[in-house]
C-alpha cells in the first residue's frame, strides 16, 4: 500500500512559486525538500508523494524518489529527493502544521487533468451556482 506525506510549501502562495524556489534551492530539473527528522516508515514512501499544502488546501504533488540524511547549511537534516515539477491535484481541504504527516493512498486527492484548473475539479452544481454568483 502506498503512503503519502503531506507538508505545507510555507511562504508559497501558489504552485508556481513552489516550483521556482525548489529550483533556486535544489538546481534546475531537480526537487526535493528538508525536514529535521527522519520518517520512521520512510521505506514505506519511496514510491508515494509528497503532498503540498498551499492556502489550507492539498493543492499539488510531487514523487519521492529517495529519502536520506544530509548535511545542510543548517545543519544535518532528512532530504527527501522529490520528481520535479509540481503536479496540480484536485483542492482538497487541509488543515496546515508543522513538519510533516503521513497521508494514506485512499485519503489522497487525484491528479487534476491536463490543462485543467481548480475550477474545472468542483461539482457541476456548485460550479454553477459560483458561476451565478458571479465567483467565478
Amino acid at each position: 500500500m502506498t503512503l503519502h506525506l503531506t507538508k505545507v510549501a510555507a511562504g508559497c502562495p501558489d504552485i508556481d512559486t513552489l516550483a521556482a524556489r525548489q529550483a533556486h534551492w535544489w538546481g534546475e530539473g531537480r526537487a526535493g525538500a528538508h525536514t529535521r527528522l527522519m520518517p520512521r516508515r520512510a521505506d514505506e514512501l519511496i514510491g508515494g508523494s509528497i503532498f503540498w499544502i498551499i492556502g489550507h488546501k492539498l493543492v499539488a504533488r510531487q514523487t519521492i524518489l529517495a529519502i536520506d540524511m544530509a548535511d545542510t547549511p543548517w545543519g544535518r537534516k532528512c532530504a527527501i529527493t522529490l520528481a520535479p515539477g509540481p503536479v496540480p491535484v484536485q483542492p482538497k481541504p487541509h488543515r496546515a502544521h508543522q513538519g510533516w504527516r503521513y497521508l494514506a493512498a485512499a485519503d489522497a486527492p487525484a491528479d487534476l487533468a491536463e490543462g485543467a484548473d481548480a475550477a474545472t475539479a468542483l461539482p457541476a452544481a456548485l460550479a454553477r451556482d459560483l458561476l451565478a454568483l458571479g465567483l467565478l
